[in-house]
């Protein structure tokens, strides 16, 4: 069979699970010549599913036979022999999932297609339980406390309740993989299974222009396969420079900064001079036509088809418009233009807070324009908040600065430190310190891992559970049962 076969019959068999039609996926899956470790992993749990405990251990048998690093598979196999009371067996199945886990916290199986984690805490605490079962309570215990440094604040209670089960040489509950969870293949893959037709079909590609006739090619049209459902006019407007005009007579140029252009072409009117020139841009190339020589072109998504593009006259040109000094158009006087009519281009201002983030505001704000922005994106008052142009915060801002900051603007960006009152009354508190009962290891990218024994500076208490600390140089968040207060006489 080959492996898109597999990948057919996989998706399908998992199409099936998730109707919960169980007995069809079963039957696809078990129809599958040669299954990988995720698909015989996937039968196991549907025979788990059923109580058919051997057929189970078969399964996951082959899962482990061929990717022997799997450690769910032999937490599920464990599962298995634990169902089975076969309780030795159970506990070495458990310790092989733990020893692939390779000391981490926990191994997310998202990437492979799972939606499971399987946890440290939650292995040894099925080891405990398969030793207690054996009569071995000591080992239970030790598994247990073992666990203790491999436990997540959401794992908390069940490592806890099982602690003080087993000092009272009480059997606790399994934890137990979710049977109904599967294995999936990959949505790459199982998208590339349908058919392609790479060559196409000839299809008529629309134009902005309704039964466009032009010659030549205009700059920037957007053109688009199956038309939207509304008419995106202000889209089409902004990606066209200029307004559409189309040429009605053939214009030879007699100087270099003039456009040579014939009837049917459609330029762009970048400019008009009060000497009846126009500044064109037409094929990526700039310069003048007269302007009466063109009729301008509405474009518009939303307009009816008009039966021609433009009229095009058969009689003589007009005669050529004389060129006056200061009227006649350039590119210059259109860059003009532009710095006069657009003063109020947006700007972006990087803010350094404890967290960065950015805002946008017109070029030259003022400083209590800033002020009201941050105010809303930190939900604070304007009081409490100040801004500076260096990290230490020891050039403050106002109104004055705010020109001098704008003059050395890069690209339309400014780079601003914030502080708020909170944030400088909190410096001027004495520091806490806590030292760490427990040796903890990130699982977040937010969280803060510590050793035992290591101090911890902290910056605020989250909630009752957590605190934000800091600790060989690393900030984060930790649980505020690993550690404890250190009293303020021996800080």
């Amino acid at each position: 069979m080959s492996f898109v076969d597999t990948l057919r019959q996989w998706d399908e068999a998992v199409t099936c699970a998730d109707r919960q039609d169980w007995s069809e996926a079963l039957s696809i899956f078990l129809s599958i010549e040669q299954p990988n470790s995720k698909i015989c992993f996937d039968i196991g749990c549907l025979h788990l599913l059923n109580q058919e405990l051997d057929a189970a251990e078969k399964a996951f048998d082959c899962s482990i036979r061929k990717d022997e690093h799997l450690a769910v598979a032999f937490f599920q196999r464990g599962v298995t022999f634990y169902k089975k009371e076969r309780y030795e067996e159970s506990s070495a199945d458990f310790q092989g999932a733990f020893k692939a886990l390779r000391n981490n916290q926990l191994i997310d199986y998202k990437a492979l297609g799972l939606r499971y984690i399987l946890y440290a805490c939650e292995v040894l605490h099925n080891i405990a339980l398969a030793e207690a079962q054996l009569g071995n309570w000591e080992k239970a215990q030790e598994n247990l406390a073992k666990a203790l440094d491999y436990k997540t604040e959401a794992k908390l209670s069940i490592i806890d309740k099982a602690l003080q089960a087993t000092l009272k040489q009480k059997l606790f509950k399994l934890v137990e993989f979710p049977s109904k969870t599967l294995f999936k293949p990959n949505k790459h893959y199982v998208a590339e299974l349908e058919k392609k037709d790479y060559l196409g079909k000839a299809k008529v590609v629309a134009s902005v222009v309704p039964q466009d006739e032009f010659s030549g090619f205009a700059p920037l049209q957007p053109q688009v396969e199956d038309g939207p459902a509304a008419p995106k006019e202000p889209e089409v407007l902004r990606a066209l420079e200029g307004e559409a005009h189309t040429v009605l007579f053939e214009f030879v140029p007699e100087t270099s900064n003039e456009l040579a252009v014939v009837p049917g072409n459609i330029v762009f009117v970048l400019q008009k001079g009060a000497d009846n020139w126009a500044y064109v841009v037409f094929n990526e190339r700039k310069g003048l036509v007269p302007y009466n020589y063109l009729e301008r072109l509405e474009i518009s998504l939303g307009s009816k088809p008009a039966k021609g593009v433009a009229r095009l006259h058969s009689r003589d040109p007009p005669s050529r418009p004389m060129r006056i000094q200061g009227l006649t158009p350039s590119s210059s006087s259109r860059n003009t233009q532009q710095q006069i009519t657009h003063p109020t281009d947006s700007c972006f201002v990087k803010i350094h807070f404890t967290f960065n983030f950015a805002i946008s505001v017109p070029c030259g704000s003022p400083y209590v324009l800033l002020i009201e922005k941050i105010s809303k994106k930190l939900n604070l008052p304007s009081t409490m908040i100040s801004l500076s142009s260096d990290s230490r915060g020891k050039h403050l801002l106002d109104n004055m600065q705010m020109t001098d900051v704008w003059s050395r603007a890069q690209d339309g960006l400014i780079t601003l430190w914030c502080t708020t009152k909170e944030q400088s009354d909190r410096k001027s508190e004495k520091e806490i310190y806590f030292v760490a009962l427990h040796s903890y290891q990130s699982s977040k990218p937010e969280d803060l891992s510590f050793q035992e024994g290591d101090k911890i500076r902290l910056l605020s208490r989250v909630n009752q559970d957590w605190l934000e600390g800091q600790c060989n140089g690393n900030t984060g968040i930790f649980p505020a049962s690993f550690a404890e207060e250190v009293p303020t006489n021996e800080q």
